[in-house]
């Protein structure tokens, strides 16, 4: 994308306010005509002064002071249109880049810092206002003001208005050679802020382990080398832009010499009244101030092109998981769940999950087993639609799970993960994710079934209580337990348990067993587990093992048969007085 084009889709962002922008438009047209006519009737007054006969002084005057009465007001109008125009435009698109990141997968979440994804955010929000802004206030009069301004002052005086054109040509050859040494010195410069913001948002993220391994000095260290090498790449790009700042400020005493000379040379041959040379004087300042807003149009444009770059790389990304046409509010599901040869793989190499085929009818307990990476969790976020497979069939109650629209399935899904994940809000809040209508007898009941009621009572303010971020005010237990309560606040007909208890104590897993129990009731439910013991009960245990079903049966029916699952029961001691068995080997 070229720098002309980004300007431009960054001025077709206005969407619905493409109207106001249109008549901001025509107001800076008339402004330029405006402030063009102005000169020109000064140079009028002045030759009616000098030379009085055949020339209305008070129509002149009174023309003069009309059009200088209409640039303000329409000043006026432009700047304040213009600021809640952006100001407008700016939040629609923050919060439209807000939910589009949401809506991003999971994959491409575990590839992007969300620090880098926040400076996005913000740093490309701030430059489309700052464009918007600029440009209807300043960049589009000024853009006007020259091409209007260059070609009719040819009418006025030919000779004086060619000096001026060379002027305008000298700026733009000295703003494309700026433009070609610092655009990509500008792109370096911003990936060094990105830099800076993913390396500041890690440390203040992880300040527990910074400072319980002493690493303040090391991470201030790192930060204020990435500081330096900033410094070392900004500081070229703003001593070529400083230079035409210099030559610009220079070219208005020498054009305006150079108007006087030569408006002179020419008033001795009769070519230039004294009215064309006080005129073009004036045009010299004009197209000066005019030729300096364009350069600074420009240099601001280079300046957040990266910025815009990273933000449309973003806001392009697409969902790899959308509704359909025609997708399906499915309502409240049953819970009947069916794989039919289900394959997926996050890239062209080894497949996650392969050929997988298997069915669980409502109310029944599936266990996915196996060594990490085998394709347990790769299944269950196949299912909860975190991506589609790429061959074979996900049904729910009999539905392609591809042809309902991916809120209402999620709707009736429910996730309790092994790493609790919680917002920096209240503990009410955080339940009210599982219903945005519960009522404090609701979450009461869900947090007494969950057996987390016990510990929010003790809190001083009880469910306003704020758990901070990432739930870090709560033992790990309480944070589970938290989150098993705002799934029962859910109820989903669908459940899945991720690895719920293995970071607990034996007490405390004890408590957390319980409430799993309770939110497990009467639904469908999926658990991942590593431990055996947790699962002695469910419906069916499915082994996986290089993304394939290995084995599928009940505990003890797996245990008889003695193959691999029978292997893993009895390293973990569950089968210690059982004979071993050469195929588990």
């Amino acid at each position: 994308m070229k720098l002309m084009q980004l300007y431009a889709r960054v001025l077709r962002l206005l969407g619905d306010e493409a109207g106001l922008g249109w008549l901001l438009a025509l107001a800076n047209l008339a402004l330029a005509g405006a402030q063009f006519a102005q000169p020109v009737l000064f140079g009028r007054i002045v030759d009616a002064l000098t030379h009085p006969a055949g020339q209305r002084l008070d129509v002149l005057i009174a023309a003069w002071g009309g059009f200088a009465l209409f640039s303000i007001l329409c000043g006026a109008f432009v700047a304040l249109h213009a600021d809640r125009l952006a100001h407008r435009r700016r939040q629609g698109i923050l919060t439209s880049y807000f939910e589009h990141v949401l809506q991003l997968p999971l994959a491409f979440h575990g590839t992007a810092h969300s620090g880098r994804l926040m400076k996005v955010m913000i740093a490309g929000t701030d430059a489309l206002w700052n464009i918007w802004i600029s440009f209807f206030r300043d960049d589009f009069s000024a853009l006007a003001l020259v091409l209007l301004l260059l070609p009719f002052s040819l009418l006025i005086n030919w000779h004086l208005a060619l000096l001026l054109m060379a002027v305008a040509a000298v700026f733009g050859i000295l703003t494309a050679l700026v433009i070609g040494k610092t655009e990509g010195m500008q792109r370096t410069v911003e990936r060094h802020y990105s830099d800076l913001a993913e390396r500041a948002s890690d440390a203040l993220g992880n300040v527990a382990l910074v400072q319980g391994y002493a690493r303040i000095e090391a991470e201030v260290r790192g930060l204020r080398e990435l500081t330096s090498a900033l410094l070392a790449a900004q500081i070229p790009v703003l001593s070529w832009w400083a230079l035409v700042a210099v030559l610009t400020r220079a070219s208005t005493t020498l054009t305006m010499l150079g108007v006087l000379l030569l408006g002179t040379w020419l008033n001795r041959f009769g070519q230039a009244s004294i009215g064309d040379i006080m005129t073009f004087m004036f045009f010299a300042g004009l197209v000066i101030e005019q030729l300096e807003r364009i350069v600074r149009m420009i240099n601001r444009m280079l300046m957040e092109a990266p910025r815009l770059y990273e933000f449309f790389t973003v806001f392009d990304t697409e969902p790899s998981v959308r509704d359909r046409p025609g997708a399906i509010d499915p309502g409240v599901l049953h819970g009947l769940v069916e794989f039919k040869g289900v394959s997926f793989a996050y890239d062209d190499r080894r497949p996650a999950v392969s050929d997988l085929s298997f069915t669980a009818l409502p109310g029944e307990t599936i266990a996915l087993v196996g060594a990490t990476g085998a394709g347990k969790s790769t299944a269950l976020a196949l299912l909860h639609r975190a991506f589609d497979p790429q061959a074979g069939a996900i049904l729910v109650d009999g539905m392609d799970v591809r042809g309902l629209k991916v809120a209402d399935l999620r709707r009736n899904i429910g996730v309790v993960y092994q790493e609790v994940l919680l917002f920096n809000r209240s503990i009410a809040e955080n339940l009210r994710v599982g219903k945005a209508d519960a009522t404090l007898a609701e979450m009461r009941e869900a947090c007494a079934r969950a057996q987390a009621l016990e510990f929010i009572e003790r809190q001083p303010d009880g469910f306003d209580a704020p758990i901070g971020e990432r739930g870090r005010f709560l033992s790990g237990g309480e944070r589970q337990r938290l989150s098993i309560a705002r799934a029962l606040l859910k109820n989903p007909p669908i459940l899945i348990l991720d690895e719920a208890t293995s970071a607990l104590d034996a007490t405390t897993e004890a408590k957390v067993q319980a409430a799993l129990d309770e939110v497990m009731k009467n639904r469908t439910t999926f658990v991942i587990a590593h431990r055996l013991s947790t699962i002695r009960n469910a419906s069916r245990i499915l082994l996986f093992e290089a993304g394939r079903i290995v084995e599928a049966g009940t505990f003890d029916e797996l245990v008889a048969r003695g193959g691999r699952f029978a292997a893993l029961a009895r390293a973990q001691f569950l089968l210690a007085d059982a004979p071993p068995v050469a195929a588990a080997v």
